[in-house]
């Protein structure tokens, strides 16, 4: 089996996912074309250079339905012989295009791929689509449905987090991303979002909120106490799935929770050969994959069994990774995962999280994965690992190693 490089990432700035945000005007289809080209321009690449496109993206209705990818590649100035697969796995959609293409690739499917993901979040709202999991009963009741952010506030309650441990999560998330900016380390990897007359739009992350403190966090109502508590109750369904708990500590809220953002991003993946014949340089090697379904009750812990399960599969232990990017959903996620493996702090999401800079559901996962790489080129450093919860109870890794 072949090796699977990573030759390029790249991503755009995230755009606050709202009617004022910068990227609003701008499609879905617009974006991932406009990534595509910056792609295919960055490498030197022939239009009909890669095998497929591989995209993500959550909210697959209206102008992010319809196969996505197929419309993206028609869009920009890849080859129409390029066809274009879009994929759903939730929050990690991203991050499973990377996996697949590169499975693909090690496989002998093909010798190079663009694979990544979207979300237009400030366009197609977040659960427009009518997931069967939240609104069918037959699903919903039998397997204890509750919203994400009371699937976070029982991880809080499951494992000890206090809302001061959150919250000082999140303001060292802050500070880490105010800093990698500050010093350019997003640089390598930023697409600035241009309009057609090449005015710039967008041209750096603008959800994050430097100089966030203690104290602003601590104004914040916990945001899912009401829908736990009162109506329709989802605190009563959590305690039927765990009756050893007789309470749920509510202490998530939109300061340390992830933001509701725009954007996109793109990893060029392919063999030896793909490099050779464009005269390209690896700059590492997908080590491993893996993916894992979990409790889909408190559903965010999928992070602790699938890092174990891509460990086990690759022979590695926890202290062979030099750096981890656990995506920011909520606090206690990263709490949780910190506290299964007892992870130095210093080593998990070095240029801070989507706490700070968002989470646009399809494009996280492949965002993190170019995030991890360029850190372990700043430090130097060899292997890293990058993993997400999911909704509806699972998780999802990949290891890479600089070459």
């Amino acid at each position: 089996m072949t090796d699977a490089f990573i030759y390029d990432a790249a991503r755009t700035p995230r755009g606050r996912g709202r009617l004022d945000g910068s990227l609003h005007e701008v499609t879905a289809l617009a974006l991932s074309a406009r990534l595509l080209n910056a792609v295919k321009d960055r490498n030197n690449l022939d239009g009909h250079a890669v095998e497929d496109v591989i995209w993500g993206n959550v909210t697959q209705v209206k102008e992010q339905g319809g196969c996505l990818a197929r419309s993206a590649v028609l869009a920009s100035d890849l080859d129409e012989r390029i066809p274009g697969l879009s994929i759903n796995r939730f929050c990690a959609s991203g991050m499973e295009a990377v996996n697949l293409a590169a499975n693909q690739v090690k496989a002998g499917a093909g010798n190079g791929y663009i694979a990544g993901g979207i979300e237009m979040m400030s366009r197609v709202h977040m659960g427009s689509d009518g997931a069967a999991i939240a609104v069918d009963p037959t699903v919903a009741m039998n397997h204890y449905f509750v919203p994400q952010g009371i699937s976070a506030d029982i991880i809080a309650t499951e494992y000890g987090f206090s809302r001061e441990d959150a919250d000082k999560l999140a303001v060292e998330s802050q500070r880490r991303a105010a800093t990698a900016w500050e010093e350019g380390r997003f640089a390598r990897s930023i697409v600035p979002v241009r309009d057609q007359n090449g005015l710039t739009i967008l041209d750096r992350d603008e959800y994050m909120r430097p100089g966030t403190t203690m104290e602003d966090l601590a104004k914040l109502k916990p945001a899912f106490k009401d829908i736990g508590e009162v109506m329709p109750g989802f605190d009563k369904v959590a305690m039927l799935k765990y009756p050893h708990l007789d309470r749920i500590d509510h202490i998530h809220h939109a300061g340390n929770s992830s933001g509701i953002v725009d954007g996109a991003a793109a990893v060029l993946i392919g063999n030896e050969e793909f490099g050779k014949a464009h005269g390209l340089r690896p700059r590492a090697r997908i080590r491993a994959t893996a993916k894992i379904g979990t409790d889909p009750t408190i559903m965010l812990t999928g992070p602790v069994p699938v890092t174990e399960k891509i460990l086990a599969d690759s022979g590695m232990s926890i202290s062979d990774i030099d750096l981890f990017e656990v995506n920011e959903a909520f606090a206690a996620v990263v709490l949780r995962f910190m506290q299964a493996f007892q992870v130095d702090p210093a080593k998990v999401n070095v240029n801070g999280g989507a706490m700070a800079l968002g989470h646009p559901l399809g494009a996280t996962g492949a965002i993190i994965i170019g995030t991890l790489l360029d850190e372990l080129e700043r430090q130097d450093k060899t292997i890293g690992l990058a993993t997400l919860c999911i909704a509806s109870g699972m998780g999802a890794a990949t290891i890479i190693e600089r070459v």
